[in-house]
């Protein structure tokens, strides 16, 4: 997203009253204690996604060259923002055969990343079979209907491999060199025979997400939990374990999509509103 339409929307939601703390990490040793917050605020609404990445726990996963993809895509949009990376580890595709777990739209911007930063070849793999060409109307409706869809970061040059596991990874002098795959059937059951090996110099797991953060924040907050993982919250007034404190959005439900994020957020402000005032005009 353009950095001015963000801009933009920041001065709005300052006009109306809110106060933004920037570099704020809430529960990060040294910076905000979210037991602070409750003695200094009457409620505290927990919104902060869905962040823990889901690994791929496999031989060979230590070898450097494997990262989460969420480490490698903020990087770009600093270096282009020409802004500090703070001190992390550099991530680059430049020169490199580089293979990216996971079909979503993350994969999709570990393509376009890659291949702008001058990758040897990039290739996509989906442990999905792969979507029919045409959708099957009848079968689909009123739901999104499955078919091949092809990103326009895909189209720049990406192989894409479908129904493929990754069994383990191999390496030179603790570097990711080689890995190691098979063909698997609807049931995600190997196919004997159809092993195969990819080159592979960076590997970006993009392969969603599974709960929040639980280290810091939830920890010290000592909300309950649901069996995912997700802060435990109904749908009713958003309450968590700890009657002032609220949650919404993938906090709540797990890696969902933005518009229940908005759904969410709009259903807990209403919650809250009455959870201090006795009443609310909030609109649903």
């Amino acid at each position: 997203m353009e950095k001015g339409v963000i801009d933009r929307r920041v001065a709005q939601m300052e006009a109306e009253g809110v106060t933004f703390h920037y570099n704020s990490h809430v529960g990060a040793a040294g910076n905000v204690d979210p037991r602070e917050l409750l003695n200094e605020y009457d409620a505290v609404a927990l919104t902060g996604g869905a962040e823990a990445p889901r690994d791929l726990p496999i031989p060979g996963r230590e070898l450097a060259g494997i990262h989460y993809a969420m480490d490698f895509l903020p990087q770009q949009n600093r270096r282009v923002s020409e802004e500090p990376l703070g001190g992390v580890q550099e991530i680059l595709a430049g020169g490199k055969h580089v293979v990216v777990i996971g079909g979503g739209d993350t994969g999709s911007d570990c393509i376009g990343t890659s291949l702008r930063q001058g990758a040897l070849s990039v290739t996509q793999l989906e442990i999905m079979p792969a979507p029919p060409e045409r959708e099957n109307k009848g079968l689909t409706w009123p739901n999104w209907p499955l078919k091949m869809r092809t990103s326009s970061s895909q189209a720049e040059g990406a192989v894409r491999e479908y129904a493929v596991l990754t069994q383990k990874f191999s390496g030179e002098n603790g570097k990711v060199k080689k890995l190691h795959c098979v063909r698997v059937d609807d049931k995600f059951k190997p196919i004997a025979g159809t092993e195969f090996e990819l080159d592979a110099e960076l590997v970006l797991l993009a392969m969603g997400f599974v709960h929040p953060v639980h280290e810091g924040l939830l920890k010290l907050l000592a909300v309950e939990l649901d069996p995912r993982g997700n802060v435990k919250a109904n749908t009713l007034d958003y309450q968590t374990s700890r009657p002032n404190v609220f949650t919404a959005g993938d906090m709540r439900r797990g890696q969902s999509l933005v518009v229940w994020a908005i759904r969410e957020g709009r259903l807990c402000a209403r919650s809250i509103d009455t959870f201090l005032m006795g009443k609310t005009d909030l609109p649903r």
